[in-house]
């Protein structure tokens, strides 16, 4: 279950610092009984033969050295914010993500915890190639830190949003969702996005038309949605807030919606893309930059409860 078991990403930046504060709140809300790893993947060492092996040693212990520098730095920060870290865990890839779904794997993590990219705008979620190889790869979910969220000063949640499409599986995303409001003690909300087209003139009434048109088909899916949300889990409907938020395009609706200041919005996987695994639509992938908070990406096998290996 999310929040038992996380598994931080840390690096000696700002990411670091905003997924060890993500972290920490992911532990806490879970009643102080999570588990807080924190994980740094390092270089490997220079292939064997390629170099005196006196240098190699000596290269190898620098890279260590300094993953565990990263990793004393990341528990630091933890410890600032009332949570001791259970182990520090060192893993060595030559890719980032890659390094952290093993590391997932062997630590028996239930979430990795990554923070934003330094590209793209100065707020929000920015993808690198870190959260690319995690979304394509991980078999745990993938929670995501905005940009500057270790200096908002914020503790814990206010509320779970799941983004909900009505399609096979999402439904077990929700109730993964669900159980998530209940053990952190907050509300749920399913919210549904409605893309419109934009256009001028005469076929701007059409459009509009189209557009509501659209959201009430999708206030009648959230309904539905509601009412299996509650049969299936710990949450009855009263207990379920809904939403529609509209726009011309995705950033659009997601700027519409209602945020809290204290919000995790919880995604799906596409039906697309590797068995098991996280695989991210072109829609997703919007929300995901567009969302003011955090954001926790949810594996068909994860929602289900089954923990793939890592190949």
């Amino acid at each position: 279950m999310p929040g038992d078991r996380v598994l931080v990403g840390c690096t000696d930046d700002r990411r670091g610092a905003d997924a060890v504060a993500l972290g920490t709140d992911m532990t806490s809300a879970a009643g102080g009984g999570g588990a807080l790893l924190l994980g740094h993947v390092r270089m490997p060492a220079w292939p064997a033969g390629l170099g005196p092996g006196a240098v190699d040693a000596e290269w190898e212990r620098y890279l260590e050295d300094r993953a565990r520098t990263v990793l004393a730095r990341g528990a630091g920060l933890a410890a600032e914010r009332g949570v001791e870290p259970d182990r520090l865990l060192v893993g060595t890839d030559r890719g980032s993500g890659k390094g952290l779904a093993r590391l997932a794997s062997e630590a028996g993590a239930d979430t990795i915890v990554i923070g934003s990219a330094s590209g793209g705008p100065r707020a929000g979620i920015s993808l690198g190639g870190t959260a690319d190889q995690l979304l394509h790869g991980s078999p745990v979910p993938i929670a995501i830190a905005p940009k500057n969220h270790a200096d908002l000063g914020r503790r814990g949640f206010d509320r779970v949003t799941v983004a909900y499409v009505r399609r096979p599986g999402a439904i077990d995303a929700v109730g993964l969702a669900a159980t998530l409001a209940s053990r952190f003690g907050v509300p749920l909300r399913l919210l549904t996005f409605a893309v419109g087209s934009s256009a001028g003139g005469k076929a701007a009434v059409l459009a509009e038309e189209q557009l509501r048109r659209l959201v009430e088909a999708l206030r009648g899916d959230l309904a539905d949605a509601v009412r299996e949300t509650a049969l299936a889990g710990p949450l009855r409907q009263e207990d379920i807030l809904t939403e529609v938020a509209a726009g011309w395009d995705a950033a659009h609706a997601v700027r519409g919606a209602r945020w809290t200041d204290g919000e995790l919005l919880v995604c799906s996987s596409s039906e697309a893309g590797p068995l098991r695994r996280v695989f991210m639509g072109d829609m997703s992938l919007k929300i995901i930059r567009a969302a003011p908070c955090p954001v926790m990406v949810v594996p068909r096998s994860a929602a289900r409860g089954r923990r793939p290996e890592i190949r």
